[in-house]
């Protein structure tokens, strides 16, 4: 169920980055990860990357776990920051 990919698309870090109030952060099981790019269409901060597999960029992500929802491989998990 993905968008159309013509879609608005937020530019990287266009809310400014992170800093250290985080709580959650995604990771990307790169063995699960089919390179669907659902994760991709659907971040809000547009910084996940794909390139055969997802990258996100954690300068700039928020941790609104958008993109775990939306893994049809279920390969993204929301680890706790320390």
């Amino acid at each position: 169920m993905r968008l159309d990919p013509l879609f608005s698309k937020a530019t990287a870090g266009s809310a400014g980055e992170t800093g250290s109030w985080r709580n959650f952060r995604p990771v990307v099981d790169l063995k699960k990860c089919s390179g669907c790019k659902e994760c991709f269409y659907y971040c809000p901060e547009g910084v996940i990357e794909v390139k055969g597999v997802a990258r996100i960029d954690y300068r700039f992500c928020k941790g609104c776990g958008v993109c775990r929802e939306v893994c049809m491989q279920k390969a993204i998990v929301m680890v706790q920051e320390e």
